[in-house]
């Protein structure tokens, strides 16, 4: 009797240290939601959850097609990360809708740029063409520098990130400007003579950007997308862990072989 009763306090014991090693195990698992765009955003989440699964945490992606969405979800603690942004949107949207968000650091570029089934060279935009463009503060002015830079149009000297149709002071050809909410860009090719169309959703709509945009921004571009977070998870380990996954030599070989020039490493 005595060896069965020390025989069975053993296999107690044993479970019970069975089952406190799983519950450690679980708890040291930790959950980090982060909600991005589809392309090439949860693409690249997708590619380093693997990296981040053995170092015990857990990458759940949640997929936003627009550009209030994920910022406002942020600010709810219903994700604690976005990744779709840069920093100028993201300061102008926080400016906008008193919200506290920061930089927890760069990831790549998506060049902007101009794309048409009417006219395939700069040369060839007739006189009064209509050109969609976002209609986002930060990405409305982007455009217009874009075709500034081009010299299809000239801003005020003062002209900013923020610059709008009321900034224009020369415009030859009278180019008539539609704007619109940036993920129904690619939608009005078929209405309009151009549209300058953001990256993510240009790649979304099947157009390669190095190959069907007219106009395109270079490298050089200062709008890198970046992880944002709330104030207080900016020093988060799995927020840093999440960022040097992003900022590896793995990745920046897929977003170049991936990509081919569309998205730009920005680290």
């Amino acid at each position: 009797m005595t060896k069965r009763i020390l025989s069975l306090g053993l296999a107690l014991s044993l479970l019970l240290l069975t089952l406190v090693g799983c519950s450690t195990e679980s708890k040291d698992t930790k959950t980090l939601k982060v909600g991005a765009t589809p392309v090439p955003h949860a693409e690249l989440l997708n590619f380093i959850k693997p990296v981040l699964e053995e170092e015990g945490i857990t990458l759940e992606i949640v997929e936003f097609t627009d550009y209030v969405t994920p910022n406002l979800a942020l600010a709810d603690g219903e994700i604690d990360v976005n990744f779709f942004q840069h920093v100028p949107y993201m300061e102008s949207f926080a400016a906008e809708h008193s919200l506290e968000l920061v930089s927890a650091g760069a990831v790549h570029v998506e060049p902007l740029g101009l794309y048409s089934k009417t006219f395939k060279s700069v040369s060839e935009i007739p006189a009064g063409a209509v050109i969609a463009i976002p209609n986002d503060p930060t990405n409305e002015g982007r455009a217009l520098l874009l075709l500034q830079a081009e010299g299809l149009i000239k801003l005020k000297a003062d002209a900013t990130l923020e610059a709008t149709e009321a900034d224009i002071v020369e415009n030859s050809l009278e180019l008539v400007f539609k704007p619109i909410d940036a993920a129904q860009l690619p939608r009005t090719l078929d209405d309009v003579d151009g549209a300058v169309i953001n990256t993510n959703y240009a790649l979304e709509a099947g157009l390669n950007p190095t190959a069907d945009a007219v106009l395109l921004e270079g490298a050089e571009s200062p709008y890198a997308n970046i992880l944002t977070v709330l104030p207080e998870n900016l020093e988060n380990e799995s927020v840093k862990a999440l960022l040097k996954a992003l900022q590896s030599d793995a990745v920046k070989a897929f977003i170049e072989d991936t990509y081919k020039g569309a998205v730009v490493p920005a680290f």
